[in-house]
């Protein structure tokens, strides 16, 4: 039988694992220039919304538990002109996820009611509920990927 940090630990790892492979999949058929490009005059392009999603799990999960000393740059997340390759920056993202993984298994019974409080997050509570918020950020821009790859394929 499994202790409850044990069953916590395996499901937050299984769901950022299966996001991460989400993001991978929808990613798969855009070409590079698919990747970069806003299908609509508000919003992000997949590959902006890729490079927040790695901005944030580095900097909530892999700075302030982590301790990476990675420094988030959030704006640019929504602005870089440069456009790294599609390949580069699922590279990072993939980084950034393995970054989670390992965070959620170095921590204790006890780790998970820590007190957490970072940048835009000071109502965070503990280490379980900004686990649990970044997987949630994660699933609500999959959401968006989706439109996004259907848009850009037709």
């Amino acid at each position: 039988m499994h202790s409850l940090h044990e069953t916590v630990a395996a499901a937050l790892a299984e769901r950022y694992a299966t996001l991460a492979a989400k993001v991978r999949e929808l990613a798969g058929p855009l070409s590079d220039e698919q990747f970069w490009r806003k299908p609509f005059p508000f919003g992000n392009s997949f590959g902006h919304l890729v490079l927040h999603l790695t901005g944030n799990l580095n900097y909530y999960i892999g700075t302030e538990i982590a301790g990476t000393g990675y420094v988030r740059d959030r704006d640019r997340e929504f602005t870089e002109a440069d456009r790294p390759s599609k390949d580069e920056v699922l590279k990072q993202f993939d980084a950034a996820v393995a970054v989670v993984q390992r965070a959620i298994a170095a921590q204790s019974p006890e780790d998970w009611s820590r007190a957490y409080t970072a940048m835009r997050e000071d109502d965070a509570g503990n280490r379980f509920n900004i686990f649990f918020r970044c997987a949630t950020h994660l699933h609500h821009h999959v959401g968006q990927m989706i439109y996004l790859g259907y848009q850009l394929q037709r």
